[in-house]
C-alpha cells in the first residue's frame, strides 16, 4: 500500500483501490462499512497518510480501523472534514520511521535524523 502527502490524497486513493478491488461495485452504489487510516513520519520529518476501505468492519488491513457504518460511507462518498478526521487521530497511535520503511510508534532518539524527526514532531 502506498503513502501519501495528504489525508484526502490517501482518501482518493483508498477508494480507487476499492472500486478497483470490486469491479462489480460502481462509485455510486459502493456500500462500506468500515474506513481505516493511519499517519507516518519519515526520518526526515515529514508526514504521510495511509488509508483504506472494507465492505466488512471484521476485514483487517494495515491501518487502524477509525470508521465504521455511515461515517465510513460518508468518507467513501467525499462527504467529511479533513480537519475533523485529522483530530480524531490518537498521537499515540502515529508511526515514525525507524529505518527505511520500518516503523515503530515512539520516533528513534539515537540519530541525527530520528532527534530531528522527533524535535519536527513535537513542533506540529
Amino acid at each position: 500500500m502506498s503513502m501519501y502527502a495528504t489525508l484526502e490524497e490517501a482518501i482518493d486513493a483508498a477508494r480507487e483501490q476499492y472500486l478497483a478491488e470490486n469491479p462489480s461495485v460502481d462509485e455510486e452504489s459502493a456500500s462500506v462499512e468500515q474506513f481505516n487510516f493511519q499517519k507516518y513520519v519519515l526520518q526526515d520529518g515529514d508526514i504521510m497518510w495511509q488509508a483504506e476501505f472494507f465492505t466488512d468492519d471484521s476485514e483487517e488491513g494495515e491501518c487502524l480501523p477509525m470508521l465504521s457504518g455511515e461515517a465510513a460511507q460518508s468518507v467513501f462518498d467525499g462527504d467529511f472534514d479533513e480537519i475533523e478526521l485529522r483530530q480524531e487521530w490518537l498521537e499515540e497511535n502515529t508511526l515514525h520511521e525507524w529505518d527505511e520503511g520500518e516503523f515503530q510508534l515512539e520516533p528513534p532518539l539515537d540519530t541525527e535524523e530520528g532527534r530531528t524527526a522527533a524535535d519536527e514532531w513535537d513542533e506540529r
